[in-house]
Protein backbone atom coordinates (compact mmCIF):
# COMPACT_ATOMS: atom_id res chain seq x y z
CA UNK A 1 0.00 0.00 0.00
CA UNK A 2 1.10 3.13 -0.67
CA UNK A 3 1.76 5.90 1.57
CA UNK A 4 -0.14 9.64 1.19
CA UNK A 5 0.13 12.51 2.69
CA UNK A 6 -2.91 13.91 2.54
CA UNK A 7 -3.07 17.61 3.02
CA UNK A 8 -6.76 17.75 4.63
CA UNK A 9 -4.99 18.59 7.65
CA UNK A 10 -3.70 22.21 5.78
CA UNK A 11 -7.27 23.29 4.62
CA UNK A 12 -9.68 20.94 3.46
CA UNK A 13 -7.69 19.95 0.01
CA UNK A 14 -8.20 16.53 -1.48
CA UNK A 15 -5.08 16.69 -3.44
CA UNK A 16 -2.67 13.47 -2.40
CA UNK A 17 1.32 14.19 -2.48
CA UNK A 18 2.36 10.33 -2.84
CA UNK A 19 5.31 9.68 -0.76
CA UNK A 20 7.08 5.77 -1.87
CA UNK A 21 7.04 2.70 -0.35
CA UNK A 22 8.44 3.35 2.89
CA UNK A 23 8.89 -0.16 4.88
CA UNK A 24 7.01 0.87 8.50
CA UNK A 25 6.61 -2.03 11.14
CA UNK A 26 2.99 0.03 12.14
CA UNK A 27 0.36 0.89 10.06
CA UNK A 28 0.27 4.15 9.19
CA UNK A 29 -0.16 7.39 11.11
CA UNK A 30 -3.56 9.40 11.09
CA UNK A 31 -1.63 12.75 9.20
CA UNK A 32 -5.14 14.06 9.90
CA UNK A 33 -4.34 14.95 13.27
CA UNK A 34 -1.28 16.77 12.24
CA UNK A 35 -1.93 20.80 13.77
CA UNK A 36 -1.80 23.17 11.24
CA UNK A 37 1.93 24.80 11.67
CA UNK A 38 5.07 24.85 9.52
CA UNK A 39 7.64 23.50 11.57
CA UNK A 40 8.49 20.38 11.80
CA UNK A 41 6.00 18.66 14.03
CA UNK A 42 5.65 15.31 15.22
CA UNK A 43 3.19 13.00 16.66
CA UNK A 44 5.13 13.43 20.22
CA UNK A 45 5.48 17.20 19.94
CA UNK A 46 8.94 17.34 19.37
CA UNK A 47 9.67 20.08 16.90
CA UNK A 48 13.19 19.40 14.55
CA UNK A 49 15.28 22.27 13.96
CA UNK A 50 18.80 20.74 13.49
CA UNK A 51 19.22 19.73 10.00
CA UNK A 52 21.88 17.14 9.12
CA UNK A 53 22.43 17.19 5.36
CA UNK A 54 24.52 13.82 3.92
CA UNK A 55 26.92 15.54 0.87
CA UNK A 56 28.11 12.21 0.05
CA UNK A 57 28.16 8.35 0.97
CA UNK A 58 31.66 8.04 -0.08
CA UNK A 59 34.47 7.90 2.45
CA UNK A 60 38.51 7.44 2.79
CA UNK A 61 38.67 5.28 5.60
CA UNK A 62 37.12 2.21 6.12
CA UNK A 63 35.98 2.39 10.63
CA UNK A 64 35.27 -1.12 11.56
CA UNK A 65 31.65 0.51 13.24
CA UNK A 66 31.21 2.10 9.94
CA UNK A 67 31.59 0.39 6.78
CA UNK A 68 32.43 -3.32 5.49
CA UNK A 69 36.75 -3.52 4.59
CA UNK A 70 35.79 -3.65 1.28
CA UNK A 71 33.53 -0.11 1.43
CA UNK A 72 30.27 0.22 0.13
CA UNK A 73 28.94 0.81 -3.26
CA UNK A 74 28.47 4.04 -3.55
CA UNK A 75 25.19 5.92 -5.01
CA UNK A 76 25.52 6.82 -8.90
CA UNK A 77 26.21 10.35 -9.42
CA UNK A 78 23.00 10.99 -11.20
CA UNK A 79 21.00 9.84 -7.91
CA UNK A 80 22.80 12.22 -5.87
CA UNK A 81 21.69 15.92 -5.44
CA UNK A 82 23.71 18.79 -6.86
CA UNK A 83 24.90 21.72 -5.26
CA UNK A 84 22.21 23.80 -6.61
CA UNK A 85 19.79 20.93 -5.44
CA UNK A 86 21.34 20.62 -1.73
CA UNK A 87 21.34 24.32 -1.28
CA UNK A 88 17.72 24.51 -2.52
CA UNK A 89 16.61 21.99 -0.20
CA UNK A 90 18.37 23.98 2.70
CA UNK A 91 16.65 26.83 1.66
CA UNK A 92 13.58 25.27 1.89
CA UNK A 93 14.30 23.79 5.19
CA UNK A 94 15.16 27.55 6.39
CA UNK A 95 12.49 29.89 5.22
CA UNK A 96 9.67 26.96 5.09
CA UNK A 97 9.91 24.65 8.00
CA UNK A 98 12.16 26.46 10.72
CA UNK A 99 15.78 25.15 10.69
CA UNK A 100 18.28 27.05 12.81
CA UNK A 101 21.39 24.70 12.56
CA UNK A 102 22.97 22.62 10.08
CA UNK A 103 25.33 20.25 10.01
CA UNK A 104 27.32 19.15 6.98
CA UNK A 105 28.04 15.28 6.71
CA UNK A 106 28.88 12.00 5.06
CA UNK A 107 30.52 9.56 4.01
CA UNK A 108 32.93 12.01 4.36
CA UNK A 109 32.00 15.79 3.48
CA UNK A 110 35.83 16.84 2.49
CA UNK A 111 35.13 14.68 -0.32
CA UNK A 112 32.92 16.59 -1.63
CA UNK A 113 34.36 19.14 -4.28
CA UNK A 114 31.84 21.69 -4.11
CA UNK A 115 31.61 21.73 -0.55
CA UNK A 116 32.82 25.43 -0.02
CA UNK A 117 30.30 26.88 -2.29
CA UNK A 118 27.36 24.85 -0.23
CA UNK A 119 28.73 26.36 2.81
CA UNK A 120 28.67 30.13 1.52
CA UNK A 121 25.41 29.74 -0.11
CA UNK A 122 24.18 28.05 3.35
CA UNK A 123 26.32 30.85 5.63
CA UNK A 124 24.06 33.95 3.59
CA UNK A 125 20.55 32.38 4.58
CA UNK A 126 18.77 33.36 7.05
CA UNK A 127 16.47 31.54 9.84
CA UNK A 128 12.96 32.37 10.50
CA UNK A 129 14.61 34.02 13.80
CA UNK A 130 16.56 36.47 11.63
CA UNK A 131 20.05 35.40 11.93
CA UNK A 132 22.26 33.07 9.70
CA UNK A 133 21.87 29.30 10.49
CA UNK A 134 24.60 27.26 12.15
CA UNK A 135 26.70 25.78 10.54
CA UNK A 136 29.07 23.18 11.59
CA UNK A 137 30.72 19.81 9.85
CA UNK A 138 31.45 16.09 10.90
CA UNK A 139 35.11 15.06 9.20
CA UNK A 140 37.57 12.54 9.62
CA UNK A 141 39.94 15.29 8.78
CA UNK A 142 42.27 13.58 6.59
CA UNK A 143 42.24 16.60 4.23
CA UNK A 144 41.29 19.46 6.80
CA UNK A 145 44.61 21.20 6.68
CA UNK A 146 44.70 21.95 3.24
CA UNK A 147 40.47 23.94 3.33
CA UNK A 148 40.20 24.46 7.41
CA UNK A 149 40.58 28.35 6.80
CA UNK A 150 38.66 27.93 3.32
CA UNK A 151 36.25 26.64 5.18
CA UNK A 152 36.02 29.14 7.68
CA UNK A 153 36.34 31.98 5.50
CA UNK A 154 32.67 30.62 3.63
CA UNK A 155 31.24 30.68 7.12
CA UNK A 156 32.11 27.36 8.35
CA UNK A 157 31.43 27.62 12.67
CA UNK A 158 33.09 24.48 13.99
CA UNK A 159 34.11 21.02 13.42
CA UNK A 160 33.35 17.62 14.97
CA UNK A 161 36.21 15.37 14.43
CA UNK A 162 36.36 11.67 13.97
CA UNK A 163 39.52 10.13 16.01
CA UNK A 164 38.79 7.32 17.82
CA UNK A 165 42.46 6.58 18.75
CA UNK A 166 46.05 8.39 19.76
CA UNK A 167 48.34 5.32 19.36
CA UNK A 168 48.46 4.58 15.44
CA UNK A 169 48.18 1.05 15.64
CA UNK A 170 44.67 1.19 17.45
CA UNK A 171 44.29 4.00 14.93
CA UNK A 172 45.16 2.13 11.84
CA UNK A 173 43.06 -0.91 13.14
CA UNK A 174 40.09 0.45 14.13
CA UNK A 175 40.04 2.18 10.56
CA UNK A 176 41.72 0.12 8.32
CA UNK A 177 43.97 3.07 7.10
CA UNK A 178 47.31 4.52 8.57
CA UNK A 179 46.13 8.16 8.52
CA UNK A 180 46.57 9.65 12.34
CA UNK A 181 49.29 11.88 11.60
CA UNK A 182 46.31 13.36 8.57
CA UNK A 183 43.26 13.57 11.17
CA UNK A 184 45.59 15.39 13.74
CA UNK A 185 46.60 18.07 11.01
CA UNK A 186 43.40 18.35 10.77
CA UNK A 187 42.41 19.13 14.15
CA UNK A 188 45.00 21.64 14.27
CA UNK A 189 44.35 23.26 11.45
CA UNK A 190 40.55 23.80 12.63
CA UNK A 191 41.56 25.21 15.71
CA UNK A 192 44.07 27.31 14.02
CA UNK A 193 41.14 28.89 11.32
CA UNK A 194 39.03 29.27 14.52
CA UNK A 195 36.55 26.43 13.77
CA UNK A 196 36.02 26.09 17.57
CA UNK A 197 35.85 24.52 19.74
CA UNK A 198 36.94 21.75 17.84
CA UNK A 199 35.13 18.62 19.57
CA UNK A 200 36.63 14.86 18.97
CA UNK A 201 34.54 11.96 18.59
CA UNK A 202 35.29 8.54 19.71
CA UNK A 203 34.01 5.18 19.65
CA UNK A 204 35.22 2.27 21.31
CA UNK A 205 35.26 -1.41 20.56
CA UNK A 206 36.64 -4.18 22.35
CA UNK A 207 39.98 -5.53 21.75
CA UNK A 208 40.54 -2.43 19.41
CA UNK A 209 40.82 1.17 20.86
CA UNK A 210 38.93 0.35 24.46
CA UNK A 211 42.26 1.08 25.77
CA UNK A 212 42.53 4.76 24.56
CA UNK A 213 39.73 6.73 26.43
CA UNK A 214 42.69 7.92 29.24
CA UNK A 215 45.07 8.80 26.71
CA UNK A 216 42.59 10.49 24.19
CA UNK A 217 40.92 12.28 27.31
CA UNK A 218 45.04 13.62 28.38
CA UNK A 219 45.75 14.40 24.56
CA UNK A 220 42.41 16.68 24.17
CA UNK A 221 42.65 18.42 27.24
CA UNK A 222 46.40 19.37 25.88
CA UNK A 223 45.06 20.35 23.14
CA UNK A 224 42.12 22.27 23.70
CA UNK A 225 39.74 20.16 22.05
CA UNK A 226 36.52 18.56 23.52
CA UNK A 227 36.47 14.97 23.67
CA UNK A 228 32.85 12.96 22.82
CA UNK A 229 32.43 9.40 23.38
CA UNK A 230 30.04 8.04 21.56
CA UNK A 231 28.38 4.18 22.10
CA UNK A 232 29.10 2.10 19.53
CA UNK A 233 25.53 1.51 17.36
CA UNK A 234 24.25 -1.04 15.31
CA UNK A 235 24.19 0.83 11.81
CA UNK A 236 27.65 -0.40 10.33
CA UNK A 237 28.17 -3.75 8.08
CA UNK A 238 25.12 -5.89 9.22
CA UNK A 239 25.32 -8.74 11.87
CA UNK A 240 28.35 -6.77 13.01
CA UNK A 241 27.43 -5.03 16.42
CA UNK A 242 26.53 -7.31 19.47
CA UNK A 243 25.03 -5.62 22.57
CA UNK A 244 27.39 -7.94 24.53
CA UNK A 245 30.11 -6.11 23.25
CA UNK A 246 28.92 -2.91 23.38
CA UNK A 247 31.57 -0.52 26.11
CA UNK A 248 28.82 1.58 27.92
CA UNK A 249 28.75 5.16 29.04
CA UNK A 250 29.88 3.75 32.65
CA UNK A 251 32.26 1.76 31.55
CA UNK A 252 34.10 4.60 29.63
CA UNK A 253 32.82 6.84 32.81
CA UNK A 254 34.24 4.07 35.05
CA UNK A 255 37.67 4.16 32.81
CA UNK A 256 38.33 8.04 32.97
CA UNK A 257 37.56 7.98 36.80
CA UNK A 258 41.03 6.20 37.23
CA UNK A 259 42.64 9.23 35.72
CA UNK A 260 40.41 12.34 36.29
CA UNK A 261 37.38 13.66 39.02
CA UNK A 262 34.22 13.80 36.86
CA UNK A 263 31.52 16.49 37.86
CA UNK A 264 28.43 16.20 36.11
CA UNK A 265 28.00 19.03 33.77
CA UNK A 266 24.92 21.34 35.92
CA UNK A 267 23.86 23.42 32.67
CA UNK A 268 20.54 21.74 31.12
CA UNK A 269 21.56 19.61 28.82
CA UNK A 270 18.38 20.43 26.26
CA UNK A 271 18.49 18.45 23.14
CA UNK A 272 22.22 17.80 23.19
CA UNK A 273 23.27 14.11 22.30
CA UNK A 274 25.99 14.30 24.76
CA UNK A 275 25.91 14.79 28.58
CA UNK A 276 28.53 16.22 29.74
CA UNK A 277 31.38 16.97 32.71
CA UNK A 278 33.76 18.98 34.10
CA UNK A 279 37.37 17.18 33.84
CA UNK A 280 39.26 17.84 36.73
CA UNK A 281 42.96 17.11 37.50
CA UNK A 282 44.55 17.19 40.78
CA UNK A 283 41.39 19.49 41.63
CA UNK A 284 42.01 21.82 39.25
CA UNK A 285 39.24 22.03 36.19
CA UNK A 286 40.89 21.36 33.11
CA UNK A 287 38.26 21.06 30.51
CA UNK A 288 35.08 19.17 29.23
CA UNK A 289 34.49 15.75 27.92
CA UNK A 290 30.75 14.12 26.47
CA UNK A 291 29.18 10.85 26.38
CA UNK A 292 26.24 10.16 23.52
CA UNK A 293 24.75 7.00 25.12
CA UNK A 294 22.35 6.36 22.43
CA UNK A 295 21.85 2.91 22.99
CA UNK A 296 21.76 2.53 26.86
CA UNK A 297 20.61 6.45 28.04
CA UNK A 298 18.65 6.99 24.64
CA UNK A 299 17.36 10.66 24.35
CA UNK A 300 14.92 10.26 21.68
CA UNK A 301 11.95 12.01 23.83
CA UNK A 302 14.66 15.28 23.29
CA UNK A 303 15.29 14.42 19.58
CA UNK A 304 15.48 17.82 17.17
CA UNK A 305 16.93 16.29 14.21
CA UNK A 306 15.80 15.67 10.52
CA UNK A 307 18.13 14.23 7.80
CA UNK A 308 18.74 14.72 4.05
CA UNK A 309 20.35 12.13 2.40
CA UNK A 310 23.10 12.47 -0.17
CA UNK A 311 20.25 11.25 -2.64
CA UNK A 312 17.43 13.39 -1.55
CA UNK A 313 15.67 11.64 1.04
CA UNK A 314 14.55 12.49 4.26
CA UNK A 315 14.81 10.34 7.09
CA UNK A 316 13.36 11.02 10.06
CA UNK A 317 15.33 9.31 12.63
CA UNK A 318 18.82 7.99 12.51
CA UNK A 319 17.81 4.59 13.39
CA UNK A 320 14.76 4.62 10.84
CA UNK A 321 13.53 2.11 8.12
CA UNK A 322 11.27 4.92 6.07
CA UNK A 323 12.78 7.28 4.05
CA UNK A 324 11.02 9.84 2.05
CA UNK A 325 12.12 10.92 -1.80
CA UNK A 326 12.14 14.32 -2.28
CA UNK A 327 14.43 13.92 -5.49
CA UNK A 328 11.56 13.16 -7.39
CA UNK A 329 9.90 16.28 -6.63
CA UNK A 330 12.71 19.19 -7.09
CA UNK A 331 13.37 17.31 -10.53
CA UNK A 332 10.01 17.76 -11.03
CA UNK A 333 9.30 20.79 -10.89
CA UNK A 334 7.30 20.69 -7.31
CA UNK A 335 7.21 24.32 -5.85
CA UNK A 336 8.66 25.13 -2.63
CA UNK A 337 5.49 24.64 -0.66
CA UNK A 338 4.81 21.45 -2.10
CA UNK A 339 8.51 20.00 -1.15
CA UNK A 340 8.08 21.42 2.44
CA UNK A 341 4.56 20.01 2.58
CA UNK A 342 6.41 16.19 1.81
CA UNK A 343 9.11 17.02 4.69
CA UNK A 344 6.89 17.82 7.24
CA UNK A 345 4.70 14.46 6.36
CA UNK A 346 7.81 12.81 6.94
CA UNK A 347 8.51 14.32 10.19
CA UNK A 348 5.25 13.58 11.31
CA UNK A 349 5.29 9.98 11.06
CA UNK A 350 8.78 9.72 13.07
CA UNK A 351 8.41 7.02 16.41
CA UNK A 352 8.75 7.73 19.83
CA UNK A 353 12.35 6.19 20.08
CA UNK A 354 14.90 4.40 18.29
CA UNK A 355 13.57 0.88 19.39
CA UNK A 356 17.04 -1.29 19.69
CA UNK A 357 16.19 -3.00 22.37
CA UNK A 358 12.74 -3.86 21.03
CA UNK A 359 12.29 -7.40 19.65
CA UNK A 360 11.71 -6.47 16.15
CA UNK A 361 14.15 -3.99 15.78
CA UNK A 362 15.75 -4.01 12.58
CA UNK A 363 19.15 -2.58 11.38
CA UNK A 364 18.51 -0.21 8.67
CA UNK A 365 19.33 -1.18 5.36
CA UNK A 366 21.91 1.81 4.62
CA UNK A 367 25.18 1.79 6.66
CA UNK A 368 26.19 4.92 8.65
CA UNK A 369 28.49 6.04 5.95
CA UNK A 370 24.89 6.39 3.76
CA UNK A 371 22.95 7.69 6.15
CA UNK A 372 24.89 10.16 7.43
CA UNK A 373 25.55 11.20 11.11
Amino acid sequence: MEFSARSAYRGGMTTSVALGMPRLREADPDVSARPDTPALIDRFGRVAEDLRVSLTDKCNLRCQYCMPEEGITPIASDRLLTDEEVIRLITIALDHLGIEEVRFTGGEPLLRKGLESIVAATSQMRTKSGVNPDISLTTNALGLKHRAQRLADAGLKRVNISIDAIDREAYHQLTRRDRLDDALAGAAAAQAAGLTPVKVNTVLMPGINDDQAVPLLKFCIDHGYELRFIEYMPLGPRGSWKRSDLITAEDILADLSTAFTLTPEVEPRGSAPAERWIVHENGEPVGRVGVIASVTRPFCGACDRTRLTADGKIRNCLFGSSEVDLTSLIRGGATDEEIAERWRAAMWIKKAGHGIDDEGFLQPDRPMSAIGG
